[in-house]
């Protein structure tokens, strides 16, 4: 698809709202994921503490 100016490429032939709100989709899983990913990393990590006695080497 060819397109003569910018307005015509975010419009999309019509379909601007499919194509931008998958997009926009996309882009708000990834971020959930990095959340959770972050918030299982860090649970992982305080349960690894926890695990460790005090005072012992790993």
């Amino acid at each position: 698809m060819i397109w003569d100016s910018w307005n015509d490429m975010i419009a999309m032939g019509g379909y601007a709202k499919y194509v931008w709100g998958s997009f926009a989709v996309v882009a708000l899983v990834l971020a959930g994921e990095q959340a959770a990913l972050a918030l299982r990393r860090r649970a992982a990590l305080k349960a690894a503490r926890s695990v460790q006695a005090p005072g012992t080497r790993a």
